[in-house]
Protein backbone atom coordinates (compact mmCIF):
# COMPACT_ATOMS: atom_id res chain seq x y z
CA UNK A 1 0.00 0.00 0.00
CA UNK A 2 2.86 2.33 0.75
CA UNK A 3 4.25 1.66 -2.73
CA UNK A 4 0.93 2.58 -4.36
CA UNK A 5 -0.11 5.61 -2.36
CA UNK A 6 3.29 6.54 -0.98
CA UNK A 7 4.14 7.53 2.54
CA UNK A 8 2.96 10.73 4.06
CA UNK A 9 5.47 13.34 4.96
CA UNK A 10 6.37 13.33 8.65
CA UNK A 11 4.79 16.18 10.49
CA UNK A 12 7.26 18.79 11.59
CA UNK A 13 7.01 19.68 15.26
CA UNK A 14 5.56 23.10 16.04
CA UNK A 15 8.07 25.88 16.61
CA UNK A 16 9.39 26.12 20.10
CA UNK A 17 10.23 29.51 21.57
CA UNK A 18 13.12 28.14 23.57
CA UNK A 19 14.69 26.62 20.44
CA UNK A 20 14.13 29.85 18.51
CA UNK A 21 15.77 31.88 21.25
CA UNK A 22 18.76 29.54 21.24
CA UNK A 23 19.08 29.83 17.45
CA UNK A 24 18.93 33.64 17.50
CA UNK A 25 21.48 33.82 20.32
CA UNK A 26 23.83 31.55 18.37
CA UNK A 27 23.57 33.85 15.34
CA UNK A 28 24.28 36.86 17.54
CA UNK A 29 27.40 35.16 18.93
CA UNK A 30 28.60 34.43 15.38
CA UNK A 31 28.19 38.09 14.46
CA UNK A 32 30.11 39.10 17.58
CA UNK A 33 33.03 36.99 16.44
CA UNK A 34 32.97 38.65 13.01
CA UNK A 35 32.92 42.10 14.60
CA UNK A 36 35.92 41.07 16.72
CA UNK A 37 37.89 40.08 13.62
CA UNK A 38 37.00 43.38 11.90
CA UNK A 39 38.17 45.31 14.97
CA UNK A 40 41.51 43.56 14.82
CA UNK A 41 41.80 44.39 11.09
CA UNK A 42 40.94 48.03 11.74
CA UNK A 43 43.64 48.27 14.41
CA UNK A 44 46.16 46.86 11.92
CA UNK A 45 45.24 49.47 9.28
CA UNK A 46 45.33 52.21 11.89
CA UNK A 47 48.86 51.28 12.95
CA UNK A 48 49.97 51.21 9.32
CA UNK A 49 48.51 54.66 8.70
CA UNK A 50 50.44 56.07 11.68
CA UNK A 51 53.75 54.93 10.18
CA UNK A 52 52.99 56.05 6.60
CA UNK A 53 53.37 59.45 5.03
CA UNK A 54 50.56 61.17 3.19
CA UNK A 55 50.22 59.87 -0.31
CA UNK A 56 48.53 57.31 -2.53
CA UNK A 57 49.66 54.36 -0.42
CA UNK A 58 48.22 55.84 2.75
CA UNK A 59 45.00 56.71 0.96
CA UNK A 60 44.70 53.10 -0.25
CA UNK A 61 45.09 51.78 3.30
CA UNK A 62 42.55 54.34 4.44
CA UNK A 63 40.03 53.14 1.86
CA UNK A 64 40.47 49.56 3.10
CA UNK A 65 39.91 50.72 6.67
CA UNK A 66 36.75 52.57 5.62
CA UNK A 67 35.41 49.47 3.88
CA UNK A 68 36.08 47.34 7.00
CA UNK A 69 34.41 49.96 9.18
CA UNK A 70 31.29 49.88 7.00
CA UNK A 71 31.12 46.10 7.37
CA UNK A 72 31.47 46.45 11.14
CA UNK A 73 28.58 48.95 11.26
CA UNK A 74 26.43 46.57 9.24
CA UNK A 75 27.19 43.65 11.55
CA UNK A 76 26.51 45.79 14.59
CA UNK A 77 23.06 46.67 13.19
CA UNK A 78 22.31 42.98 12.62
CA UNK A 79 23.45 42.14 16.15
CA UNK A 80 21.10 44.77 17.59
CA UNK A 81 18.19 43.34 15.62
CA UNK A 82 18.92 39.79 16.77
CA UNK A 83 19.24 40.96 20.37
CA UNK A 84 15.84 42.66 20.18
CA UNK A 85 14.27 39.55 18.62
CA UNK A 86 15.73 37.35 21.33
CA UNK A 87 14.45 39.72 24.03
CA UNK A 88 10.93 39.76 22.57
CA UNK A 89 10.81 35.97 22.37
CA UNK A 90 12.09 35.66 25.94
CA UNK A 91 9.32 37.98 27.14
CA UNK A 92 6.72 35.95 25.25
CA UNK A 93 8.16 32.70 26.62
CA UNK A 94 8.11 34.11 30.15
CA UNK A 95 4.47 35.13 29.75
CA UNK A 96 3.52 31.67 28.47
CA UNK A 97 5.28 29.93 31.34
CA UNK A 98 3.60 32.29 33.82
CA UNK A 99 0.18 31.47 32.40
CA UNK A 100 0.94 27.74 32.60
CA UNK A 101 2.03 28.09 36.21
CA UNK A 102 -1.10 30.10 36.97
CA UNK A 103 -3.29 27.40 35.42
CA UNK A 104 -1.54 24.72 37.47
CA UNK A 105 -1.95 26.79 40.63
CA UNK A 106 -5.67 27.31 40.01
CA UNK A 107 -6.22 23.61 39.39
CA UNK A 108 -4.36 22.73 42.59
CA UNK A 109 -6.47 25.25 44.53
CA UNK A 110 -9.68 23.73 43.12
CA UNK A 111 -8.57 20.26 44.21
CA UNK A 112 -7.68 21.61 47.62
CA UNK A 113 -11.08 23.30 47.97
CA UNK A 114 -12.85 20.03 47.15
CA UNK A 115 -10.79 18.13 49.71
CA UNK A 116 -11.54 20.77 52.33
CA UNK A 117 -15.27 20.44 51.65
CA UNK A 118 -15.11 16.67 52.02
CA UNK A 119 -13.13 16.96 55.24
CA UNK A 120 -15.51 19.61 56.60
CA UNK A 121 -18.46 17.30 56.17
CA UNK A 122 -16.94 14.96 58.76
CA UNK A 123 -16.64 17.79 61.30
CA UNK A 124 -19.74 18.31 63.48
CA UNK A 125 -19.80 21.59 65.36
CA UNK A 126 -22.46 20.31 67.77
CA UNK A 127 -20.27 17.39 68.72
CA UNK A 128 -17.33 19.73 69.31
CA UNK A 129 -19.44 21.97 71.58
CA UNK A 130 -20.69 18.95 73.53
CA UNK A 131 -17.13 17.68 73.92
CA UNK A 132 -16.00 21.05 75.24
CA UNK A 133 -18.86 21.10 77.77
CA UNK A 134 -18.00 17.59 78.93
CA UNK A 135 -14.36 18.51 79.41
CA UNK A 136 -15.31 21.60 81.38
CA UNK A 137 -17.62 19.59 83.67
CA UNK A 138 -14.91 16.99 84.23
CA UNK A 139 -12.40 19.69 85.20
CA UNK A 140 -14.87 21.15 87.71
CA UNK A 141 -15.50 17.71 89.20
CA UNK A 142 -11.76 17.11 89.49
CA UNK A 143 -11.31 20.42 91.35
CA UNK A 144 -14.08 19.51 93.78
CA UNK A 145 -12.42 16.16 94.44
CA UNK A 146 -9.10 17.87 95.16
CA UNK A 147 -10.73 20.29 97.55
CA UNK A 148 -12.47 17.44 99.37
CA UNK A 149 -9.21 15.51 99.71
CA UNK A 150 -7.35 18.54 101.07
CA UNK A 151 -9.70 19.08 104.04
CA UNK A 152 -8.16 18.87 107.54
CA UNK A 153 -9.74 16.82 110.33
CA UNK A 154 -9.57 17.15 114.15
CA UNK A 155 -7.97 20.60 114.16
CA UNK A 156 -8.90 22.39 117.44
CA UNK A 157 -10.27 25.91 117.35
CA UNK A 158 -7.54 28.31 118.53
CA UNK A 159 -8.18 31.93 119.44
CA UNK A 160 -6.24 34.31 117.19
CA UNK A 161 -5.55 36.66 120.14
CA UNK A 162 -3.81 33.84 121.98
CA UNK A 163 -1.74 33.09 118.90
CA UNK A 164 -0.69 36.74 118.58
CA UNK A 165 0.28 36.89 122.26
CA UNK A 166 2.34 33.74 121.94
CA UNK A 167 4.00 35.12 118.80
CA UNK A 168 4.96 38.35 120.62
CA UNK A 169 6.35 36.38 123.58
CA UNK A 170 8.32 34.20 121.22
CA UNK A 171 9.87 37.32 119.74
CA UNK A 172 10.95 38.54 123.20
CA UNK A 173 12.56 35.19 123.97
CA UNK A 174 14.48 35.32 120.74
CA UNK A 175 15.71 38.80 121.59
CA UNK A 176 16.90 37.60 124.99
CA UNK A 177 18.71 34.70 123.38
CA UNK A 178 20.42 37.08 121.02
CA UNK A 179 21.51 39.49 123.85
CA UNK A 180 25.35 39.47 124.11
CA UNK A 181 25.77 42.27 126.66
CA UNK A 182 27.09 39.81 129.25
CA UNK A 183 30.09 39.24 127.02
CA UNK A 184 30.88 42.94 127.19
CA UNK A 185 30.73 42.91 131.00
CA UNK A 186 33.06 39.91 131.13
CA UNK A 187 35.58 41.63 128.89
CA UNK A 188 35.50 44.75 131.13
CA UNK A 189 36.37 42.77 134.31
CA UNK A 190 39.93 43.19 135.75
CA UNK A 191 42.46 40.78 134.40
CA UNK A 192 43.90 38.00 136.49
CA UNK A 193 47.35 38.86 137.83
CA UNK A 194 50.08 36.96 136.14
CA UNK A 195 53.22 35.49 137.73
CA UNK A 196 54.01 34.36 141.28
CA UNK A 197 53.37 36.94 143.98
CA UNK A 198 56.56 38.12 145.76
CA UNK A 199 56.98 39.04 149.38
CA UNK A 200 58.36 42.52 148.76
CA UNK A 201 56.04 44.83 146.90
CA UNK A 202 55.15 48.44 147.36
CA UNK A 203 51.95 50.26 146.66
CA UNK A 204 51.65 53.66 145.01
CA UNK A 205 52.65 55.38 148.26
CA UNK A 206 55.86 53.39 148.51
CA UNK A 207 54.64 51.28 151.43
CA UNK A 208 55.63 47.62 151.48
CA UNK A 209 52.69 45.29 151.06
CA UNK A 210 52.36 41.55 151.27
CA UNK A 211 51.07 39.19 148.62
CA UNK A 212 47.50 40.18 149.48
CA UNK A 213 48.18 43.90 149.02
CA UNK A 214 48.12 44.69 152.76
CA UNK A 215 50.79 46.86 154.39
CA UNK A 216 53.50 44.83 156.01
CA UNK A 217 54.26 45.32 159.68
CA UNK A 218 57.92 46.13 160.05
CA UNK A 219 59.82 43.54 162.03
CA UNK A 220 60.98 44.65 165.48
Amino acid sequence: MNRIFGRGKPKTPPPNLSDCIGSVDARAESIDKKIGRLDAELMKYKDQMKKMRDGPSKNMVKQKAMRVLKQKRMYEGQREQLAQQSFNMEQANYTIQTLKDTKTTVEAMKIGAKEMKRAYKDVKLDQIDDLQDQLEDMMEDANEVQEALSRSYGTPDIDEDDLEAELDALGDELLLDDDSSYLDEASAAPSIPEGIPSDSKTNKDGVLVDEFGLPQIPAT
